[in-house]
């Protein structure tokens, strides 16, 4: 089995999104059996409850252009797969359906989290008008955590010991000896990657990436936007939670695959 792992995206209005039509084009070309996109495709910058409601921040922020530019980047991305799959079509020849898993990213979650602070929201704006079952999406909600060949998938993992929900911190040592499982997870603008065994002689991999985008993230500050890894993961030999990882940047995707 082949898994292909994309890390937050981070949608919003007017960002470049040329590596999501290159990671689509190699998508097809490799034609994984999984793809994982593990959340925070769409940034939601309309509901961003850190910034006062009253500031200058939002004066350009809509809620419909952040579904709609999520929407756009979405339909970029499968485009090589429709386009292939309609030349299968056209020749009588099977198509390559992969299972497509979305789990849900704390900036997508921000459309629950506003509809809890302002019940008056409901029934107004939701998770349907994201449309991604209608492209083929298989959605889990927000930490929800999904198994597929012994590896653990969520957008991010919470610490046990913590009484407010933290996330997992630290070393990806330390974050394996936490989960105590095979896992991967976005959320985290970085790339951790390590393997340990445990006493029976099982092989656990942990992998944390949180990056797949061009655009700078004027939170993180000039040197915190530029200390982080960019791109996507394919896992070949994915059997048991092991594997094997190519680790593939967006630098590399947009020149080979665009």
């Amino acid at each position: 089995m082949r898994i292909l792992f994309i890390p937050d995206t981070q949608v919003r209005p007017g960002v470049n999104t040329d590596h999501l039509e290159a990671a689509g084009n190699y998508m097809v070309a490799k034609k994984p059996d999984v793809v994982v996109m593990i959340g925070d495709w769409w940034d939601m910058p309309s509901l961003n409850s850190y910034e006062n409601r009253s500031s200058s921040y939002f004066h350009d922020k809509s809620y419909i252009g952040d579904i709609e530019s999520g929407k756009e980047a979405m339909e970029r991305f499968l485009a090589p797969l429709n386009k292939y799959n309609s030349m299968r079509k056209k020749n009588k020849k099977k198509a390559y359906t992969p299972r497509m898993v979305f789990t849900e990213g704390n900036h997508e979650y921000r459309i629950q989290r506003a509809v809890k602070e302002d019940p008056r929201l409901k029934g107004t704006i939701g998770r349907e008008d994201f449309e991604l079952e209608k492209m083929g999406w298989e959605f889990h909600p927000f930490l929800k955590i999904i198994e597929i060949e012994d590896i653990l998938y969520s957008h991010y993992f919470v610490n046990p010991d913590s009484l407010t929900n933290n996330p997992v911190g630290g070393t990806i040592e330390n974050k394996l000896k936490i989960i105590g499982h095979s896992f991967a997870q976005g959320h985290q603008q970085k790339r951790q990657y390590g393997n340990r065994f445990t006493a029976p002689g099982k092989e656990l991999h942990g992998l944390v990436c949180g990056a797949f985008y061009s655009h700078h993230e004027e939170y993180l500050g000039e040197q915190g936007d530029k200390q982080y890894w960019r791109g996507m993961v394919l896992k070949n030999e994915v059997k048991n939670g092991t594997y094997d990882p190519a680790f593939l940047s967006l630098d590399y995707l947009v020149r080979r695959w665009l």
